[in-house]
């Protein structure tokens, strides 16, 4: 499918990202939790692949498409993408294998995100916790370089209070004297709590050193290959 639509919205999620929202104009798009959208400026024909970060009950609600996108010390994300209120961008979708089952026969949940790679993973967890899955337990563990390079923080937070999810962060590099929580890759001791079952369904998404390395670790604990779903980003 392909539309051509306004972006309503610009908002800051972290220094290097926005969470640019694009209005359907009362059309219909149907995604699966977890799939991805090619942007381009309208009518250049010279896109690129951003996973929508919101569930599709949300963009149901919303009319509204979300994305996480990042930019450069300029604040750009580039010529695909100007990031202005009310320009307007082809988007072509939805594509994409990673994405949360219709119908999953597990009810354990582990995602594991790193940097921007939480957008599709922000989008499954919003449809398991509050769409229309049985969920008996969901955990996120996310990873990123400094404290606020974190995108949906304070939403996870929230999640995490009400107990839906059990959400679990790591800071990768020193230097952050503000950050009093857990620092260093994500290694077989930080993943272990979260895996509540051998039968969890697993997702990861991430630079690549993290989609090659956290699969081998989920495994290590007892989580057979084919419940474990990865994408690189």
């Amino acid at each position: 499918m392909l539309l051509t639509l306004p972006i309503r919205d610009i908002a800051a999620a972290t220094p290097r990202a926005r969470i640019v929202t694009l209005d359907l104009d009362g059309q219909t798009f149907d995604y699966a939790a977890g799939q991805a959208v090619v942007v381009a400026l309208a009518g250049s024909g010279d896109g690129r692949p951003y996973s929508i970060a919101a569930a599709p009950e949300d963009a149901q609600a919303s009319g509204s498409i979300e994305l996480l996108v990042g930019v450069d010390a300029d604040g750009r994300a580039g010529p695909h993408l100007p990031l202005e209120v009310g320009v307007r961008v082809d988007i072509e979708g939805p594509v994409g294998t990673f994405t949360f089952p219709a119908e999953p026969v597990e009810r354990d949940f582990v995602f594991v995100a790193g940097g921007t790679g939480i957008a599709p993973l922000r989008a499954m967890v919003r449809h398991a916790v509050l769409g229309p899955v049985d969920v008996r337990h969901a955990a996120l563990l996310y990873s990123a370089r400094t404290p606020d390079e974190f995108a949906y923080a304070t939403e996870f937070r929230t999640l995490a209070a009400r107990g839906l999810i059990e959400f679990r962060q790591t800071v990768t590099r020193g230097g952050a004297s503000q950050w009093s929580g857990a620092r260093g890759r994500i290694d077989r001791t930080a993943l272990a709590p979260l895996v509540h079952s051998p039968e969890s369904l697993c997702f990861v998404c991430g630079p690549m050193s993290m989609v090659d390395e956290i699969p081998k670790l989920l495994e290590e604990l007892g989580i057979a290959k084919e419940r474990i779903r990865i994408e690189e980003w």
